[in-house]
């Protein structure tokens, strides 16, 4: 999500709306639709199922894809948590929004819950079971903000999932474990996962 630079505010496009006053960056609808053909290129040779695996996402789960993009793990994860699970796909930019809106509904994915925001997700406290952060990490304008918030809403034995191509190992441990609120519980074939 490289070009994304402005502040704007949040706007309600899916099941979930939630204001905040940390800067985003955003990119334009065009920028936007180029990364998402880039996306389902990459998807074609690393397929998002084999990211999620090393998740270990179950039925029943409770799920937030933050910086869900065009939706590259919404339906894959919807898949995997099933009809008593919860996927629950957060985003800043409304395109993104459009997007798994459409997808859930091609899909007829009943447990997938979209929300426009730029940092807070407006799920209650120690409510979710897993947080993937893909792609997203190096463009988060208030990463301490995001990080905070994350925390407030994973369960107590929840996980963190992230993976950023843009940033090294070393990079995400760093960003992720900064301030204490997240400690390093494995490295992964293609993720890192956190834990409180």
């Amino acid at each position: 999500m490289a070009g994304l630079k402005r502040a704007f505010p949040s706007y309600n496009l899916g099941m979930m709306e939630k204001k905040s006053t940390s800067h985003v960056h955003r990119t334009s609808n065009l920028d936007f639709r180029l990364m998402a053909f880039e996306f389902r290129l990459r998807d074609l040779f690393r397929p998002r199922k084999e990211v999620l695996r090393e998740v270990g996402l179950r039925a029943g789960f409770r799920v937030l894809d933050y910086g869900c993009g065009p939706g590259s793990y919404v339906a894959i994860a919807a898949g995997l948590v099933g009809d008593q699970g919860k996927v629950y796909a957060l985003d800043a930019h409304p395109l993104a929004i459009r997007m798994v809106e459409n997808l859930k509904a091609r899909r007829h994915l009943r447990n997938v819950d979209t929300i426009l925001s730029d940092r807070e997700t407006a799920l209650p406290d120690g409510s979710l079971d897993v947080v993937l952060l893909y792609d997203i990490l190096h463009d988060l304008g208030d990463p301490a903000g995001v990080m905070g918030e994350l925390q407030r809403v994973l369960k107590p034995d929840g996980v963190l999932s992230v993976s950023d191509h843009h940033l090294e190992e070393d990079e995400i441990v760093a960003k992720v474990t900064g301030d204490g609120i997240f400690k390093l519980l494995r490295k992964g074939a293609r993720t890192l996962t956190f834990g409180k």
